[in-house]
């Protein structure tokens, strides 16, 4: 635009003030800014909203999104630490059922091991008690021979006598069944025959009383 207006009127020139728009310039002003203005409310704005509502929808989707998984996290560890407090637990009562197990195993076979034991002594008891009367039997009869007649040669007389034979046999294994309950089992035999010497005790005239 020209800032200085010429008059042909005297031919003189006007000066213009640069600072007063033209009115001319004013009014197409308005009406490009009007244009500008309907443009940008028609197509800019609504891109704009709409860009700006989907990503707002975004970001408010990946919160709820976030704030989702942090609580299916969350139950999980809460599931999580639930099974491991409840598998500790079993681990403890597993423990305590084995130590208790354990313990009447031990007493179980401890009291076998008592009985067996036990079992075992009374049977050697019984065999050696009935080996002990096998053997005094057989020795009454042996000794009872062997002191009949050996008293009978000592005395110079028969002892064919049923009841004397039988008196001094009966004292003479009286004598040492003593000797042999003082002795174990396994010194009998000897005792048995350190007995043998023995003799019954004789009367005047050299004869058993």
């Amino acid at each position: 635009m020209n800032l200085f207006l010429t008059t042909e009127s005297g031919g003189v020139e006007d000066h213009v003030n640069p600072l007063i728009p033209h009115p001319v310039e004013i009014v197409l002003s308005l009406i490009v800014f009007g244009l500008l203005y309907l443009a940008v409310k028609r197509f800019v704005v609504p891109n704009f909203e709409q860009t700006f509502r989907d990503r707002t929808q975004a970001i408010e989707g990946g919160l709820r999104a976030a704030e989702t998984k942090q609580a299916e996290a969350d139950a999980r560890l809460a599931e999580l630490e639930q099974r491991l407090g409840e598998a500790k637990h079993e681990a403890a009562r597993i423990r305590e059922e084995a130590r208790e197990q354990g313990s009447q195993i031990v007493a179980e076979m401890r009291s076998q091991a008592q009985a067996e034991a036990g079992r075992i002594v009374a049977h050697g008891k019984a065999q050696i008690e009935a080996e002990r009367q096998q053997a005094v039997t057989s020795l009454r009869a042996e000794v009872g021979s062997l002191a009949t007649a050996l008293a009978g040669r000592i005395v110079g007389e028969s002892l064919e006598d049923d009841a004397r034979s039988t008196r001094v046999v009966d004292r003479f294994l009286a004598d040492l069944e003593r000797s042999e309950t003082a002795t174990t089992t396994a010194g009998a035999a000897t005792g048995t025959t350190r007995g043998s010497s023995a003799l019954p005790p004789t009367g005047p005239g050299g004869a058993p009383s």
